[in-house]
């Protein structure tokens, strides 16, 4: 399997897709417009206290409040560092005894705001590094899950707790795998000088304000995505190129040579098919190899995702077509709820399999490929409707919010006025024009279809009108009008747009 990074630096936007056997999986976008949170410190002032909810709203600056749950906070309890989770969980404390109306307090934002709802934010302040991450308000030490030799997780527990300064938690991070007491010692020494400046900011006026910004995408991307797996990192813009040299240079030598710059005069997301498939990740219906399809949809609440057999008729008996459809949709399912950022409650109706054998199958193709996502997802399984229920992390917008805007027409719901209905409320705009006018003719512009509702068949609406009204009426049908548009005028040139 070739592994690729492409980053296209164009229009004010820095876009990085990561390319699996040249099949787009993960996309993230960074614009003046789409500046992420996720990552970012800051020194706020407790606004208000919620007893009722166990959580505080924290004034950062930013336009909405962020939201601080019990749970993310950080307090010295009996001579101690321990997460408020484990406390709360105690019935030991509630939220009014750890932050009071007008505290300054330092917060990290942890969720990005999503629809009507600030960001989400903790006091346990984390610091990602190349191979390890810094807890400046822990005290313990972690290793990646993703790390499964035991004998290898000892070896980078040991390294952890010669390094670890006092009073500071630890947790070694995938790539940390394989790299020695040095590799941690650099990583370590950047984390703690970071941390020291943000402290030393901590007390300055004024307040709100930010005291961190989580480095932009560019650096994220070599700093996450940029690992020993990646066969090349390919970056269309001069400047950036050199940047990205620089930073390898010092978080990773040895990958200094898959860096490459582009230099055609040509799109590089258009070179390398990226465009077309994002263009895909933005429809509702994916079409499996099969024949068979997916079909999302994204609620408030959740995600429903419907697997259907579409032109695949199978080989031999049902339940084999089914399996073999099944299996493949969850494949798929897998990579688009990456590709897409889908987060929150998602619903999968797979195709009804009878036997549990199958249904296991099915479950484990969809565990297995959710390895690969680096964000933490939960399948609970199958319930008694027969649909597999299962949540993905929410931190960012989805990839739909971030290249669509709410239609005009239909305000985002995927669906406008029916023809007869906009031809109904031409027809009531009629009667209220010409009640207000003494001309002797009304001409009405709208859409072909509703123009064809409102004159009726043989034109015997339009005629009825004019006799009830006594009046002329013009129907003019406009090509480049919406589909709702609907305007009214009087033969003075008085103009009701309705």
């Amino acid at each position: 399997m070739t592994n690729e990074i492409i980053v296209d630096v164009s229009m004010d936007q820095t876009r990085v897709a990561l390319l699996e056997d040249r099949d787009l999986v993960e996309l993230y976008i960074e614009s003046p417009e789409h500046q992420g949170m996720v990552g970012n410190i800051y020194r706020g002032k407790v606004i208000s206290v919620l007893p009722g909810m166990q959580a505080a709203f924290v004034d950062i600056g930013y336009e909405k409040n962020a939201f601080l749950y019990v749970k993310d906070i950080i307090v010295s309890y009996n001579n101690s560092i321990k997460n408020q989770c484990e406390i709360y969980d105690e019935g030991q404390v509630c939220i009014s005894k750890l932050v009071n109306v007008g505290q300054s307090i330092t917060v990290q934002v942890v969720k990005e705001p999503i629809g009507t709802k600030g960001p989400r934010v903790t006091t346990n302040i984390t610091l990602p590094g190349r191979y390890l991450v810094l807890l400046p308000k822990a005290n313990y030490i972690g290793i990646s899950k993703r790390i499964e030799n035991e004998d290898e997780r000892q070896r980078l527990k040991e390294i952890a707790q010669r390094i670890k300064p006092d009073h500071m938690g630890l947790i070694i991070r995938t790539e940390g795998e394989g790299k020695n007491l040095l590799d941690f010692t650099y990583d370590l020494k950047f984390l703690t000088k970071l941390w020291g400046e943000v402290q030393a900011d901590e007390e300055s006026e004024p307040i709100p304000r930010m005291l961190h910004r989580d480095f932009n995408l560019l650096f994220r991307a070599v700093r996450d995505l940029f690992t020993c797996n990646i066969d090349k990192f390919i970056i269309n813009d001069p400047v950036q190129y050199t940047k990205v040299l620089e930073l390898v240079d010092m978080i990773s030598p040895n990958l200094k040579r898959r860096v490459e710059y582009f230099s055609k005069k040509y799109d590089i997301f258009e070179y390398y098919q990226i465009e077309n498939k994002i263009n895909k990740a933005l429809e509702k219906k994916v079409w499996l190899q099969s024949g068979g399809y997916i079909v999302i949809d994204k609620t408030e609440a959740l995600t429903a995702i419907d697997v259907n057999t579409g032109k695949y008729v199978g080989e031999s008996d049902l339940e084999d077509t089914i399996l073999s459809i099944n299996l493949e949709a969850a494949k798929e399912i897998a990579k688009q709820l990456r590709l897409r950022n889908i987060g929150g409650i998602i619903v999968i109706d797979f195709i009804d399999m009878h036997s549990q054998e199958h249904r296991e199958k099915v479950i484990e193709m969809l565990k297995y490929h959710l390895k690969k996502d680096r964000t933490k997802t939960i399948v609970e399984g199958i319930t008694h409707l027969g649909l597999v229920e299962m949540t993905r992390k929410k931190v960012r917008e989805g990839l739909s919010t971030l290249l669509k805007v709410d239609c005009p027409y239909c305000g985002g719901i995927g669906k406008i006025l029916s023809p007869e209905l906009v031809a109904r409320f031409a027809e009531r705009e009629i009667y209220k024009v010409c009640s207000q006018s003494v001309a002797a003719a009304v001409e009405v512009r709208l859409h072909p279809s509703a123009g064809k509702c409102l004159m009726g068949t043989d034109e015997k609406n339009i005629k009825r009108l004019q006799e009830t009204l006594n009046k002329k009426i013009l129907v003019k049908c406009c090509e480049n009008f919406g589909r709702d548009d609907i305007i009214v005028k009087d033969i003075d040139n008085t103009t009701y747009i309705c």
